[in-house]
């Protein structure tokens, strides 16, 4: 996930419609409605990706390797599956197809063999909405021969079915959804051909939308006004479907990179920022996918608290959430 959520600076609407029995849903179908939850559903989501800036903030390069996981990025991703595993619940990785390039991929089957899902984040992280050549990706902009005279829509359905076929390759397992790179404020509306895409390619939901909300300045620790800008936006991150029947499953804010690279928050706000989403989904019984990167999280927060947190508000719940992977979300909707 890299520039496109931007978005978190700015501003949008009213939260999203509040219908029966207090539960939050967006639906565009009549006929393809999710059934009514009678707890909270929190995610958590790992990108397996590097990210600029970390893990010093001179650190650039990794726009161009996004699939080359160092190994403190690997061994961390690891470590938090099996926390959470010890806790009782799950996490769901989406990786970048460039990572099973590399000579040992048995981190990630031991992942995928535990339980843990994994789904398909593109193959070198692409901007899936592109329209230019330049715009794919920091890597074909600098070497524009890679796209071989493809268009942008080509070269972007091949990352995702090269993607697939890697991850059956390497690690032997179906990829278990899709997650585009950078989330976008209206996640795929307005673009059918990538959700029919991405529905000829056998995906059933897609992670995709952000939703737009207030951010600090950078350096300045979030006052008030961006915590409750934050719980307002929860409710423009409910699951819901598109006209192409696509379902979509929103990343509540805020994210990982939206705290540390955009407000370069302390790791005490965003567990306040965590804690504020999650209690407001617990509250709602409504759905929270807690949206990070381990080659983020390393740097930042070193300890797991922020896995820890989200595990502590789970089980002090008791059965009113649980911890689910997005295809136990996206379920909801299928009958």
């Amino acid at each position: 996930m890299t520039i496109n959520r931007r978005d978190f600076l700015c501003r949008i609407g009213a939260a999203g419609a509040l219908l029966a029995a207090g539960r939050y849903a967006l639906t565009t179908r009549a006929d393809q409605k999710a059934r009514p939850r009678d707890k909270a559903q929190i995610a958590i989501t790992l990108d397996l990706e590097m990210s600029r800036n970390f893990p010093t903030w001179e650190t650039t390069y990794w726009d161009y390797e996004k699939g080359n996981l160092d190994d403190a990025t690997k061994t961390y991703s690891v470590e938090a599956a099996q926390r959470v595993k010890d806790r009782g619940g799950l996490i769901h990785f989406f990786c970048v197809g460039r990572v099973l390039e590399q000579e040992n991929v048995d981190w990630l089957k031991g992942i995928a063999a535990a339980g843990h899902k994994v789904g398909n984040h593109t193959y070198d992280h692409v901007y899936v909405l592109a329209q230019k050549p330049e715009d794919v990706q920091f890597r074909f902009a600098r070497a524009p021969w890679l796209m071989r005279g493809k268009s942008p829509a080509e070269v972007i359905a091949d990352n995702i079915r090269m993607t697939t076929e890697a991850m059956k390759t390497r690690v032997g397992i179906d990829p278990a959804g899709f997650r585009t790179p950078g989330g976008f404020a209206q996640g795929l509306a307005g673009r059918e051909d990538i959700q029919k895409m991405l529905l000829d390619q056998g995906f059933k939901w897609v992670s995709s939308k952000y939703p737009a909300h207030a951010n600090s300045k950078a350096g300045e620790r979030p006052t008030q006004a961006v915590f409750d800008d934050i719980v307002r936006a929860q409710s423009e991150a409910q699951p819901f479907v598109y006209p192409t029947g696509l379902i979509e499953i929103p990343m509540n804010p805020i994210s990982d990179i939206g705290a540390f690279r955009g407000g370069r928050w302390p790791l005490e706000d965003f567990l306040k920022a965590i804690r504020v989403g999650v209690e407001w989904a617990i509250e709602h019984k409504a759905v929270y996918d807690f949206l990070a990167h381990p080659s983020c999280l390393l740097a930042t927060d070193p300890k797991f608290k922020s896995l820890d947190l989200i595990c502590d508000l789970a089980a002090a719940a008791g059965n009113k959430a649980e911890i689910v992977g997005l295809d136990s979300i996206a379920k909801t909707f299928i009958a």
